[in-house]
Parts: structure tokens; sequence; C-alpha cells
């Protein structure tokens, strides 16, 4: 009698093995498919809202002082124009520091000069207008 239970419970072991293993897998997968979403581009209009053109525009996340490669690359935004910018960077949220050099004033009344604005979300409204302001 021993034995006959002691069988029995060695195959009841081992078909429930199979679901088990795959209950957890499914689990896993469910999980890599929330943070692949999670990290997802972020993409956004881009407005040169002040008087001078921008040469060059940052971002970089707000913890960090690096401001890394120039995203408009060798491209520059005119006054009133609008670019689509895409930071891929797998991080969860939409907060960026931004920061903009901006040429001279074609008047010469204003050199050439950097502005920093922080803590921007641009998943609110996807759009960013950078101002003098």
């Amino acid at each position: 009698m021993f034995h006959n239970s002691f069988g029995k419970s060695v195959v009841a072991i081992a078909l429930s093995l199979p679901i088990i293993a795959f209950t957890g897998y499914g689990v896993l997968a469910e999980d890599d498919t929330e943070s692949e979403a999670d990290t997802s581009p972020v993409i956004f209009t881009l407005i040169n809202n002040t008087s001078r053109t921008l040469q060059e525009f940052y971002a970089s996340p707000p913890s960090t002082n690096d401001w890394e490669e120039d995203i408009l690359g060798v491209d520059t935004l005119a006054p009133g124009k609008s670019a689509e910018i895409t930071i891929n960077d797998r991080r969860p949220d939409c907060i960026y520091d931004f920061k903009g050099v901006l040429a001279a004033a074609e008047d010469g009344s204003v050199g050439e000069g950097a502005l920093i604005q922080t803590g921007i979300n641009v998943c609110e409204d996807k759009t960013y207008e950078y101002s003098e302001n």
C-alpha cells in the first residue's frame, strides 16, 4: 500500500510541474511586456518660441549633470519653427532638463547664449515651447 501511494504521489507531482512552469513563464512574459511599454521612445514637438535661432538643443534626466549630444545635430531651428524630437533613452518617465543654445540676435542687441529649463514633462501634451521667458 505504501508503494502504491508513493507511486501516485510521484505521478501527481510530475504532472503538476509543467503547469507550474507554464504559469511562471506566463507571469514573466507579462512583466517583460510591461517594462517594454514603460520604456518606449519619448516623442514630442519642439517649438522655437524665441526671437533667435536655436542652434543646439540638449536633454538630460534631472538626476544627471551630463547634457550628452546635441539633439538637433547639424540642423538649427529658426524662430517660430518646430521639429519633432525623439528621445530613446529607455527611461520610464518623460521628465527632462532642457538646454538650448540660441544664436546672437540679428541686430546685435543680444549675443549667443544658453537657456536651461528644468523638470519639464513632455508627455503631458506632447509639445514643448522653448521660450526666453
